[in-house]
């Protein structure tokens, strides 16, 4: 009786993993469960944000829908496909592949047409500063920026001029408003909710 009580116990407790005596890297995001947190490695450190909430789950539903909707033909619009920056692995809310991408489970950044995070209140400074600015680094030319704190969406656009990302759009409402980057495409945010 015993044994049996003991096996159950261990059945109950969660797995336990130990952290690289490195860096961590992408074979190490594989240990970690499909629990709804996001798992990332930036510059070698492991960042973590918990599971996102249901209404922000659907605005990114929404945002791939508007961005399929629009696509010519060979793009691709994912959501929460990685992205291999050097020795950082980031998972935008939302990815555009350029047609003829690689097809890779990590994406290259040359396959990038467009990141989009969207913003909750646990992930708010890592997608205005940290992410854009990896981003930028690895030359991905638009990064959009959807904020949901006010009664409804509001999308920001940046452009990559040099190094780092130049502010295009500030676009709320329910009129459509026509976007040309990636490609063109007409964003009423205020819809996506």
């Amino acid at each position: 009786m015993t044994a049996l009580v003991m096996s159950s116990q261990v059945a109950s407790t969660p797995p336990r993993w130990s952290a690289p005596e490195g860096v961590w890297s992408e074979p190490d995001l594989h240990l970690f469960p499909q629990d709804g947190h996001r798992y990332e490695i930036v510059d070698g450190c492991l960042h973590v944000t918990p599971p996102s909430p249901e209404s922000h789950d659907a605005v990114v539903r929404a945002v791939v829908t508007t961005l399929r909707a629009a696509a010519p033909p060979g793009w691709w619009v994912c959501d929460r496909l990685g992205i291999e920056i050097g020795e950082s692995n980031l998972v935008p809310d939302v990815t555009v592949l350029r047609p003829r991408s690689s097809g890779a489970i990590w994406s290259d950044p040359a396959d990038v047409a467009l990141v989009v995070e969207v913003e909750t209140p646990a992930t708010r400074r890592y997608d205005r500063v940290l992410k854009p600015s990896l981003y930028a680094e690895a030359g991905i030319p638009v990064f959009w920026r959807v904020e949901t704190g006010a009664a409804t969406p509001v999308l920001r656009t940046y452009l990559l001029g040099g190094a780092r990302y130049r502010a295009g759009h500030s676009v709320e409402g329910a009129e459509p408003v026509k976007l040309d980057a990636p490609y063109p495409v007409r964003i009423a945010p205020a819809t996506w909710i």
